[in-house]
């Protein structure tokens, strides 16, 4: 008996064996970034009548644009510059380098600036909370300034982290020279830029905590702001964003909103008066809110759906959505949206957590409008020669 179970084991540990060298080991690490198109302009749409060089209407969570008007002409961006600068404050803040209480003393070469300032003096101290009040609020140069400073340990080298982030957001028509927006030579960038670095910005939640600040006020009152971006206070829904303006680039605005769960972003370039820029984003956003919905969908999967698995240890493993869908309609869109899952028919082990294993697509009507990626929730280990073992000495004390 002991001699026929000793030569069942081998024939089965052989067997195992010859398997493990037959089966391919490779497994898809699939694309799961899906991105929409990013433009929902119809060729046919109404021309909005706006008074400026150039114009962008782009919805924050996907980047789609919903209008524009010679977005990618190179223009001077006066302070609408310090989008970008303030975005790399912001990541300071986040990475930990840079703290809302950290004290700033103000050097020659901020207090130096022309154009809007709060007239720092050199040595005076400031915090980077109180210096944000001034650089979002009042589009205060000096501020903007002592706070690059304190990022970069100068203007020039902070000026040059502000060109290397608008080259990795595919900022291409970009270049700054300075981080306040004073004209100089040079230093250009479009609307749709504007736009990238604007819907960047303003998913910090912090930036709103000044962007949406009508009037306060530094030095115990001595010094009061006023916000230069009068949406703030006469637009519904308006979370910042900044104003720009100068002799070269005209009147600039990039202003943002959120309203019934969807952020939008209107960027005016070189209009022709302040109240041209106000009335223009206002006009881009009223069009954004009339004509488009925001939806985030989720997979309809039950929570148990699981996957075949060959030769692996277990039968079966457990499948997952990989995030969610952000997905722009336009209100005019006739039909339900439904959803209609593809698993494929079974996985090879090994596989890794995360390998692609089937999708849900998204439909609108007869119309596909997104996929869902279905992945593996975690690894799928390969059955080999010890589990086998572990079986077999597991069936014989049953016996």
């Amino acid at each position: 008996m002991k001699r026929m179970i000793a030569y069942i084991l081998c024939i089965c540990l052989l067997s195992v064996s010859v398997s493990a060298a037959t089966v391919s080991m490779e497994w898809d690490a699939d694309d799961l970034d899906k991105p929409l198109s990013t433009t929902a302009q119809s060729e046919n749409v109404t021309q909005l009548d706006i008074k400026a060089k150039s114009v962008i209407l782009m919805e924050v969570m996907t980047g789609t644009v919903l209008y524009e008007n010679n977005a990618d002409e190179k223009t001077a961006p006066a302070s609408i510059t310090k989008i970008m600068s303030l975005l790399l404050v912001m990541d300071a803040i986040k990475q930990g380098t840079l703290k809302l209480d950290t004290v700033i003393t103000a050097t020659e070469h901020a207090c130096s600036m022309g154009g809007s300032q709060i007239w720092l003096e050199p040595g005076e101290q400031m915090s980077v909370h109180e210096l944000l009040k001034a650089a979002v609020i009042a589009s205060a140069n000096d501020a903007m300034v002592a706070l690059g400073e304190a990022v970069a340990g100068s203007e020039e080298g902070f000026v040059a982290l502000m060109n290397e982030k608008a080259k990795a957001l595919g900022m291409n028509n970009t270049h700054f020279v300075n981080c306040t927006g004073l004209d100089a030579e040079g230093h250009l960038t479009s609307a749709h830029d504007v736009a990238i670095a604007s819907s960047e910005l303003i998913k910090y939640d912090l930036i709103k905590e000044y962007s949406t600040v009508w009037m306060d006020s530094l030095r115990n009152g001595e010094s009061e702001l006023v916000n230069t971006n009068k949406l703030v206070r006469f637009y519904e829904g308006c979370t910042g964003l900044k104003t720009g303006t100068t002799s070269k680039a005209g009147y600039c605005l990039s202003a943002t909103a959120d309203k019934n769960g969807m952020q939008l972003v209107a960027v005016v370039m070189d209009a022709d008066s302040s109240t041209d820029r106000f009335e223009g984003a206002k006009k881009l956003l009223n069009y954004g809110y009339a004509n488009y919905n925001y939806k985030n969908i989720e997979a309809e999967i039950d929570e148990k759906t699981v996957i075949p698995i060959k030769k692996g240890v277990a039968k079966y493993a457990l499948v997952v959505p990989d995030g969610t869908l952000n997905i722009l309609l336009p209100k005019r869109t006739v039909g339900d949206i439904t959803q209609t899952v593809q698993l494929d028919e079974f996985v090879t082990a090994p596989a890794k957590a995360g390998t692609k294993v089937g999708t849900v697509k998204v439909m609108s009507g007869d119309s596909e409008i997104g996929v869902i990626d279905l992945k593996l929730s975690k690894d799928v280990e390969r059955i080999n020669i010890t589990h086998t073992f572990m079986w077999l000495v597991r069936a014989l004390f049953c016996l």
